[in-house]
């Protein structure tokens, strides 16, 4: 424990919020109430999660890796099995037969080859224990079933009037929009239906604010997909991942009203509109919701699917540019060889890495440089490759020891979040769908309402910081 880093992340919140000012669209009208409320509100969640309520995260955590372990079970019938590639048996253990003994050292880490072995470390498939297609993603389609189910039964919206009114009455927003706000914590770009008949006359700042939300938080449909990454080496983290949605949604009204303060008059102000009445007669029943929402979660895993092929396929391929201007390091003629140098230690994740760098020490993650820049290359590549990559690769770092837990446990509330290009398209062209007659505005307020998500959960990673006592019971070890 360094009482360094939780000053300098304590610090960071102001900073963060100085630097949206900076880029604020008004920079005379500064929101007091919403930026001392939200940080309070973020204050309060940070204090149960980290200081009074340790044991209701780790509870959480228990209950929902439940239902994450109980999610496989659809997985495991179609491409399960004992000797499945695909989704292997946790409870399988290779025997010594024969086949079995480079099995077994193939399931384990690392390869140590003996001799008479016919294969090297090349040619094991590196996804007997863990295919992210067959582990991962149908996850998303249970998780989307589950709350499309939840929904039905009316479960979520009591508990999303809740919060609305928490976020209303405290900074002093509209209704609509912490309504909106509130149902991010349960879905995405969905949220925005739940306040459809306020959308064509909201102001702008509303806007800003219900984009902002979608981007700085994550739908519970991908809350599996992400928990199960760092699940071996940080068994709290599903509980930690609930704790980041909620603390990142009045992070992002702070940010949100900083960069598009409020000069007109929302027309619910002052009240948190109820969720538009359907007849009962017409909703479809539990199975058909339940089947309907793992539906939606098979679209939805296609696109992140089609998204991490496309966009890795795309920055892999810009790599390789930069890698054939770095091997002209070899070339005789002096302007040619200096040109090949300086790509030597040129890549996309690096020039995110190094914008990234400035935000990420505002977090107070480390002192050390090479687990600041190693943070920093997490969060700068989720922007471009989405938060997949850099969760995998977070825990691959931990579980080597290359990255303290106090690093881990920062950046994994920072990654908790739809900050990336990918989800540009889809909440910036499903709000356009729903007021068509604003489009263009819509469209002009996205990368702001980016900026503003990205800067949100950089804040939220400052309070991670801030509350992170080393204390090994946060993270269930």
């Amino acid at each position: 424990m360094n009482p360094l880093l939780n000053l300098i992340s304590l610090l960071g919140i102001a900073g963060l919020c100085f630097i949206a000012w900076l880029t604020s669209e008004n920079k005379r009208v500064i929101p007091w109430n919403v930026i001392i409320w939200g940080i309070g509100l973020q204050m309060v969640i940070g204090l149960i999660v980290f200081v009074l309520g340790s044991q209701l995260v780790e509870g959480l955590s228990t209950l929902l890796n439940s239902i994450l372990d109980a999610s496989e079970a659809g997985a495991r019938f179609l491409f399960g099995g004992p000797q499945s590639i695909l989704v292997a048996d946790p409870d399988f253990r290779a025997g010594p037969g024969p086949a079995g003994r480079w099995i077994a050292r193939a399931v384990g880490t690392p390869y140590v080859a003996v001799p008479g072995d016919r294969i090297g470390p090349d040619n094991l498939n590196p996804g007997f224990a863990y295919v992210l297609a067959f582990r991962a993603l149908p996850q998303v389609i249970f998780f989307a079933g589950l709350v499309s189910l939840l929904y039905r039964l009316n479960i979520i919206q009591p508990v999303v009037q809740i919060f609305a009114k928490i976020f209303q009455k405290t900074m002093g927003i509209s209704g609509a929009e912490s309504l909106s706000g509130a149902a991010n914590i349960f879905v995405g770009i969905e949220s925005a239906i739940a306040v459809k008949p306020y959308l064509l006359d909201m102001t702008r700042s509303e806007l800003c604010a219900i984009l902002a939300s979608c981007f700085g938080s994550i739908a519970s449909s991908v809350l599996a997909l992400y928990a199960g990454f760092l699940r071996p080496t940080f068994p709290n983290i599903t509980g930690h991942l609930v704790s980041a949605s909620l603390m990142t949604i009045p992070a992002c009204f702070v940010i949100a009203k900083i960069l598009v303060p409020e000069t007109g008059q929302p027309k619910t102000m002052g009240k948190v509109p109820e969720e538009p009445k359907t007849d009962k007669a017409s909703l479809p029943n539990p199975m058909d919701s339940l089947i309907g929402g793992a539906l939606d979660g098979v679209k939805m895993a296609v696109g992140i699917a089609a998204a991490l092929i496309a966009i890795l396929g795309m920055v892999a391929l810009v790599n390789l540019v930069f890698q054939t201007l770095a091997g002209l390091s070899e070339s005789d003629f002096f302007l040619l060889s200096w040109i090949g140098n300086l790509f030597q230690v040129i890549t996309l994740q690096n020039i995110l890495g190094a914008l990234f760098l400035p935000l990420t020490f505002l977090t107070g993650v480390s002192l050390e440089w090479q687990e600041l820049w190693q943070s920093s290359l997490l969060i700068g590549r989720r922007l471009l490759e989405t938060n997949i990559p850099p969760y995998q690769a977070l825990a691959q770092l931990n579980a080597n020891g290359e990255i303290s837990n106090r690093a881990m446990l920062i950046v994994s509330y920072v990654l908790c979040g739809f900050t990336h290009f990918a989800s540009y398209g889809i909440f910036v062209g499903g709000l356009s769908s729903l007021i068509p007659s604003r489009r263009s505005e819509v469209a002009s307020l996205g990368f702001t309402a980016l900026w503003a998500g990205t800067l949100a959960t950089l804040m939220t990673g400052c309070m991670a910081g801030f509350f992170d006592f080393g204390n090994p019971a946060i993270f269930g070890k």
